[in-house]
């Protein structure tokens, strides 16, 4: 028989309630997170080509990620010590070139999966979420070593 609501108006308000609560969790990314650990930090910069002074002088940078949402668009800091910034900025869903710490631009889609933010290229993968307060972010390689 299946679900059957109690009348049209009572499914659209659930419905219109429901819709309201995804776009509020959406813009949950709005805020500023310092980095507190990494994991793997050595062999993923190791792998990225970058020599050992330069992995030793990164080890205790202490990172701000600041991300300021609007809907379904996002502006992406990172601001490290010295008062080196990159920022992107991106639209969920939409192809956008970025630009990496070392000047490097690529072009992406970003995606928006389980309320993670999903970027994937042919050399990596990354996704962001916000966990308990805190951004998670979790950085893959894809290309052998």
């Amino acid at each position: 028989m299946g679900f059957q609501p109690a009348s049209p108006q009572l499914f659209l308000l659930i419905l219109s309630l429901l819709l309201r609560l995804q776009l509020f969790s959406s813009m949950a990314f709005t805020g500023k997170y310092e980095i507190e650990s990494e994991k793997n930090y050595d062999d993923f910069m190791k792998r990225l080509g970058l020599s050992s002074d330069t992995i030793e002088k990164g080890r205790n940078f202490k990172v701000i990620s600041e991300i300021k949402q609007d809907g379904q668009n996002f502006t992406w800091s990172q601001h490290y010590p010295g008062g080196h910034s990159i920022s992107n900025s991106f639209t969920i869903g939409k192809e956008t070139e970025m630009e990496t710490v070392g000047n490097k631009k690529f072009k992406v889609s970003v995606k928006m999966e389980g309320g993670k933010v999903v970027v994937d290229s042919p050399h990596y993968h990354h996704t962001a979420e916000i966990v308990d307060g805190k951004l998670v972010e979790v950085s893959v390689l894809l290309v052998p070593t």
